[in-house]
């Protein structure tokens, strides 16, 4: 990295602490050419429990230290399409799990990035990331925070399984969550009903449903309907 875009980073990170007091997420700015971190604003720092120099020393493993990674597989390809996207005015938002040590409970936040810096190619050098822990007492009414809380942990939790379904099963899924019988799935499909009457069997046994709930609430999880 040559001086001049090492002191136009300086400058522009000098910038922001100057007003990380009065900021009411958490700042962060990452290198996208090896994923680390070059800055965090105070309230990070108090929160993860770290100096500013033990949080560059840890390079990239910062993220597997802090952060649930089951989820970056969400945010991750939204974060590299901003940066292919390379637009001013863009912004990407995602939650992520966080958590200072292996001993506490993961915390929800809600972060937004956009591109912070670019190099003298004009290709996306910085990203910067403001953070906000999901305060259901502050931000939305608690039953709703909750339920989308909820929602998200069902969803992670149960991608695998998701994965494992055929195109065709997610197809009679999307019909058993609307209530279609096995006769007009047949129908629309142009197969038997001996067919279908097989595929929500198994699809029940992947799932483990015991009843429509169950279906319809994975079917709502993965937007099928």
């Amino acid at each position: 990295m040559n001086r001049s875009i090492q002191k136009k980073i300086a400058e522009k990170i000098a910038v922001l602490k100057e007003i990380e007091q009065d900021i009411p997420s958490v700042m962060i700015v990452h290198n996208m050419k090896d994923a680390s971190v070059l800055y965090m604003s105070a309230k990070g720092l108090k929160i993860l429990g770290v100096t500013m120099e033990e949080l560059i020393a840890m390079g990239p493993e910062y993220h597997e230290r802090f952060f649930n990674l089951d989820f970056a597989e969400i945010y991750v390809p939204k974060i590299f399409g901003l940066m292919e996207r390379n637009s001013d005015d863009e912004v990407i938002s995602f939650f992520q799990q966080v958590r200072r040590s292996a001993r506490e409970e993961w915390t929800w936040y809600l972060s937004c990035t956009k591109i912070f810096m670019r190099d003298d190619e004009n290709k996306p050098l910085l990203i910067i990331t403001n953070a906000v822990p999901m305060d259901a007492t502050h931000y939305i009414e608690a039953a709703k925070a909750q339920r989308l809380l909820e929602e998200n942990t069902f969803l992670y939790q149960n991608k695998h399984i998701f994965r494992e379904l055929t195109k065709r099963e997610k197809e009679i899924l999307t019909m058993m969550a609307k209530g279609l019988s096995s006769g007009q799935m047949a129908k629309k499909l142009h197969i038997s009903e001996m067919t279908v009457t097989t595929h929500r069997r198994n699809i029940k046994k992947k799932l483990k449903a015991k009843n429509n709930y169950d279906i319809t609430r994975f079917a709502q999880a993965f937007d099928l309907i």
